[in-house]
């Protein structure tokens, strides 16, 4: 599921790179880690963590988190913030880009 995920979040980003046309956007995966450079707001890193069997999140807005697969919910979850990776990113990029951004992923 990590791996989907990773694999989607990587898809999404690179579209809206394109779609976007921004100066200082890049995105990067490599080994396991998603690291994606957005000028003036900062560097989100993303990465998979099979031991704990969750994604790991470290936002330059809301700094690091970590993410469980809720199997009720269908979607990589937050427990301290009630609220899901995709749900996450939307905001921040929204604000980031200065356009609405859907959610990348469940």
């Amino acid at each position: 599921m990590a791996d989907a995920t990773m694999d989607q979040l990587v898809q999404f980003l690179e579209d809206v790179g394109d779609r976007i046309e921004i100066e200082d956007f890049d995105v990067e995966y490599s080994q396991g880690v998603l690291t994606l450079t957005i000028g003036g707001t900062g560097t989100y890193v993303i990465n998979k963590q099979p031991p704990n069997k969750q994604i790991w999140l470290s936002s330059p807005v809301s700094g690091p988190e970590r993410y469980d697969f809720d199997l009720v919910k269908d979607t990589w979850f937050c427990r301290h913030t009630d609220e899901s990776l995709g749900t996450l990113l939307a905001r921040e990029l929204s604000q980031a880009l200065g356009v609405q951004t859907a959610a990348p992923t469940k």
